[in-house]
């Protein structure tokens, strides 16, 4: 009896001790810095014009398995000199990282995603920050069993296939950063 209470004490404690170096060990991220956007992830990613209506165009972005998204998007937005836009997306990922905001750090924590999933809903816009396109994505990821997290895109590997739609629209869009939070946002009234 003393021996299986003081097994269980000894393991609580591991456990706690454990928690705490997981905690430790926490990455974050700048959302104003970030990291940058590594470009040639995406080789299998195919790009295709689907319609154009007076100045805006309709794009279809499909992407391979292990393409990673963010880089193909970067690409695809230097490729095509892309000012603004807004696209949304649905497939499967072999790995994904997303950031939830962490309003006391002004940080997003990263949360490592090691399992393939369905990505069930990805969103997001594309304007210029310092003379550069910039992608800003969030997505909802459903695990094998059903359940969903989600959050700010970091970095999202395909797997077998994502099949993204982007409306690229003829009026730029320019961001700033907003010092409150430590992040880059679109200002409307901006023009260069």
């Amino acid at each position: 009896m003393k021996k299986t209470l003081f097994t269980r004490l000894i393991t609580t404690a591991l456990l706690v001790a454990g928690a705490s170096l997981c905690a430790e060990a926490q990455e974050y991220v700048s959302p104003a810095s970030g990291k940058p956007v590594e470009l040639g992830k995406a080789p299998g990613m195919k790009v295709k014009l689907l319609s154009t209506s007076g100045q805006v165009k309709t794009y279809v972005l499909v992407f391979s398995k292990g393409d990673e998204v963010m880089s193909g998007l970067m690409e695809f937005a230097q490729k095509y000199n892309v000012k603004s836009a807004h696209y949304q997306a649905i497939g499967d990922a072999l790995s994904a990282q997303i950031g939830v905001y962490d309003y006391s750090r002004k940080q997003f924590k990263v949360i490592p995603i090691t399992e393939p999933v369905e990505v069930t809903s990805l969103t997001g816009d594309i304007a210029v920050l310092n003379g550069k396109p910039a992608p800003h994505s969030h997505l909802n990821l459903a695990a094998p069993d059903g359940s969903v997290r989600g959050g700010h895109l970091l970095e999202l590997v395909v797997g077998p296939t994502l099949e993204l739609f982007m409306a690229v629209e003829p009026t730029p869009l320019y961001k700033k950063l907003n010092p409150e939070f430590d992040a880059n946002v679109i200002d409307p009234a901006l023009t260069k």
